[in-house]
């Protein structure tokens, strides 16, 4: 059995000019998931993709896709990915069918009929020209040209941003079938987290650069807690302790975002001169504020 990575991505740094885009990043993502990457405008994800696509070499470190670099061999790996970003960058003067057509052209491996029932399920008129179709219309026929030929690779750069809920759930849909029918890899960048904790089975959270947090959604969702205490008095400050994120509250109630075993807690908190009122879980929204910042909270309808 191959477990070679999909994507192996290893002390990757990157500057423009002053300024660090991307600070000693590792990345591993096996075959057949569908990896999140969550992350404030600006944090580095789109240049992490760069990177993947080949379209920026690496300053410092190392990336490999499918155990090559994509920028040494652009033919071998670019081959093998379907990549859609928020801008789209399709040839607006052609309608849907010539599109379809002209896509076909590039991939020995197209499946007509695949793209066909695409069309359908997406309720794209083939006659259409791009440029008379809304954002979302346009959206949908990238997706299909991205996931026609299927590749092994599918990437998604905000595939969502700024789209009407039905279209997110097409595209939402679509990756979903990618992974289940047929085991392939999924890169899927967003700012909206309630879609990437719907479809991720892996994420990893980037800030200023850097991956600060990366694990399954199951054990990232299981191991964070909000957990409240009552304090025997009052504290003008919260406690130091390990493994808490993030604190809100005064007097003698805190509540804590807490990152770690939880069944331990009730002795925790007695050390510290406080009982467990209240605990429970989280959000990915309220995960991923808790690690970047309050400032950077986003969600549906952002």
């Amino acid at each position: 059995m191959d477990t070679q990575p999909v994507i192996d991505i290893q002390n990757l740094a990157r500057r423009f000019g002053s300024k660090l885009a991307l600070d000693n990043i590792s990345l591993s993502i096996p075959a057949g998931i569908v990896m999140g990457m969550v992350g404030e405008n600006g944090a580095g994800k789109t240049t992490l993709i760069k990177h993947v696509l080949g379209l920026l070499r690496a300053q410092t470190g190392t990336v490999r896709v499918f155990g090559l670099d994509p920028v040494a061999q652009p033919v071998e790996v670019l081959s093998r990915i379907g990549y859609l970003s928020e801008e789209g960058d399709l040839p607006v003067w052609m309608r849907v069918r010539e599109l379809l057509n002209y896509a076909a052209g590039f991939y020995p491996t197209w499946d007509e009929a695949y793209a066909q029932r695409l069309m359908n399920e997406f309720s794209l008129d083939p006659e259409s020209k791009l440029n008379k179709l809304s954002k979302g219309q346009r959206s949908r026929a990238g997706l299909i040209v991205a996931m026609a030929y299927r590749p092994a690779l599918l990437v998604l750069d905000e595939p969502s941003s700024g789209l009407d809920p039905i279209v997110r759930r097409d595209i939402l849909g679509a990756i979903i079938r990618t992974i289940a029918d047929e085991g392939r890899t999924v890169l899927f960048s967003s700012h909206l987290l309630g879609e990437v904790e719907r479809v991720s089975d892996r994420i990893a959270m980037v800030k200023g650069g850097r991956i600060v947090l990366t694990d399954t959604m199951d054990n990232v969702k299981e191991r964070h807690h909000r957990i409240t205490l009552y304090f025997d008095s009052p504290r003008e400050t919260p406690p130091e302790m390990e493994g808490a994120i993030a604190w809100q509250g005064r007097g003698r109630e805190w509540s804590t975002v807490y990152f770690g075993e939880s069944q331990h807690f009730e002795a925790i908190a007695a050390g510290l001169g406080a009982r467990v009122v209240d605990q429970g879980g989280l959000s990915l929204d309220d995960i991923f504020v808790a690690h970047v910042g309050a400032g950077a909270r986003s969600g549906e309808g952002a």
